[in-house]
């Protein structure tokens, strides 16, 4: 790869946008090989180039170029409880996850890569009751330190996501002066992209400079819940 070449060439939106149109197990297996010279060895060299940048960031969060149980998501959608039977995910992502959580809905760095739409996220999405709990304990304990790391997260290109109950949460006062924020079943924030920056050599900077600038967010949300960050 020249200085001026990307991580990821344009073969991997054509790839996508073929399994797209063509989502099923004789295609995909006809295509593995693009399919791993195309999209995963060229997410697994993005996955090295973070690794240490994301390290002067924080020594927690990893960045796994391992075929299980790595930082690239499986491309196998689990469709036991969908009507929708398509076997193949048709976009590219990338989490790097805490070393000490390995759940996907632990805090965590995502990378999202489709012909629909690109995205960057940080935070924590649909976490269970427990670290959901712990969110909101946390919120109402240090509501000082929630504002300043959540509105970091709210310019600037920056928006928080996801869905908010429509009523106060069990044990919690619709009175109280941080409901919108305890409402949330989420903590994500999330930035759009064009889909060519993913095909420029400075992708994996970028990257690791969205990473930095969310940091007090993942430090507020990774303390919440007891992990080093």
């Amino acid at each position: 790869m020249s200085d001026d070449e990307g991580i990821f060439g344009p073969e991997l939106y054509e790839f996508l946008e073929e399994l797209e149109a063509n989502n099923n197990r004789e295609w995909f297996n006809e295509n593995r090989e693009r399919y791993e010279e195309e999209v995963r060895e060229p997410a697994f060299d993005l996955i090295r180039a973070v690794r240490p940048l994301l390290a002067e960031i924080s020594q927690h969060m990893t960045a796994r170029d391992t075929k299980v149980g790595g930082s690239l998501m499986r491309v196998f959608r689990d469709t036991r409880f969908s009507a929708d039977k398509t076997p193949y995910k048709t976009n590219v992502g990338i989490q790097f996850r805490h070393r000490r959580a390995n759940d996907v809905h632990a805090p965590g760095f995502y990378v999202h890569l489709s012909t629909e739409s690109c995205f960057f996220g940080a935070g924590s999405w649909m976490p269970d009751r427990d670290a959901l709990a712990a969110y909101r304990v946390a919120i109402d304990e240090r509501p000082e330190k929630w504002i300043a790391a959540r509105d970091t997260c709210q310019s600037d290109g920056w928006r928080m996501e996801g869905d908010r109950l429509k009523r106060a949460p069990r044990d919690w006062s619709i009175d109280h002066p941080m409901i919108s924020d305890l409402k949330r079943k989420s903590f994500i924030t999330v930035r759009d992209f064009d889909p060519d920056l993913a095909l420029k050599p400075e992708f994996s900077s970028v990257i690791t400079a969205w990473c930095s600038e969310t940091r007090p967010l993942m430090a507020f949300l990774c303390g919440a819940v007891g992990l080093d960050f």
